[in-house]
């Protein structure tokens, strides 16, 4: 699909709107024709996008062209549509906002994470806990969550301390978080650690001697 831009000379009086569907001639600065179905119109720029005749004849494909009406020289309606398109969906203002909000809070997050002087291994640590718990900061070199368990270098999970019962259920979820942290990047690493296959020498053979 080959996409094409004309436009140069302006040309007064546009037609205002163009209905999707329609056949247009269009000529262009160049003195070019350019037939085809129109696919969209934007008024205010008086962009015009028409589906046109594949350059190598394949019927598979379309050439779309990109009009500037403003500039170019005619413009014919050789078939007007009929076809009404159907109207657009109604926009989910809520669901969008929350979309933004979330992908805002992960930014921040990232940002977070990079700015802290640790290593690579506690940045993505303390990515992955913010994508089930948001209420994770830093405190110098330590992760801490919900303001009182405390994750502190090399971050394991004989690591992970809390100030009340160790044995309490907000320290012993974080403990998992980690282990299941450090196995899984246990396991990438191995994973991605090249196998080197070493080939035996081969025995060497001595000739008998003859008999004399």
């Amino acid at each position: 699909m080959a996409i094409n831009f004309y436009g140069k000379h302006k040309m007064a009086g546009v037609n205002e709107c163009f209905s999707i569907g329609s056949v247009v001639m269009c000529t262009n600065c160049f003195d070019e024709e350019i037939e085809g179905e129109v696919l969209g119109f934007e008024p205010t720029t008086k962009m015009l996008i028409l589906k046109c005749q594949s350059t190598n004849n394949n019927p598979l494909l379309s050439n779309i062209n990109i009009v500037n009406l403003a500039f170019a020289k005619d413009v014919q309606v050789k078939k007007e549509s009929s076809f009404n398109p159907p109207p657009l969906p109604s926009l989910n203002l809520n669901r969008l906002n929350n979309r933004i909000k979330t992908q805002i809070q992960d930014k921040k997050r990232q940002i977070s994470a990079m700015s802290a002087n640790v290593s690579p291994e506690a940045q993505k640590l303390y990515l992955t806990i913010t994508k089930t718990i948001p209420e994770v900061t830093w405190q110098g070199q330590n992760i801490v969550v919900y303001d009182q368990v405390i994750i502190s270098p090399p971050y394991k999970a004989d690591n992970v301390k809390g100030t009340g019962n160790q044995e309490d259920k907000a320290i012993l979820y974080i403990k998992n978080i980690v282990e299941k942290f450090v196995k899984d990047t246990a396991s990438q690493q191995v994973s991605s650690t090249p196998i080197t296959h070493r080939s035996k020498p081969a025995a060497a053979t001595a000739a008998a001697p003859q008999p004399q």
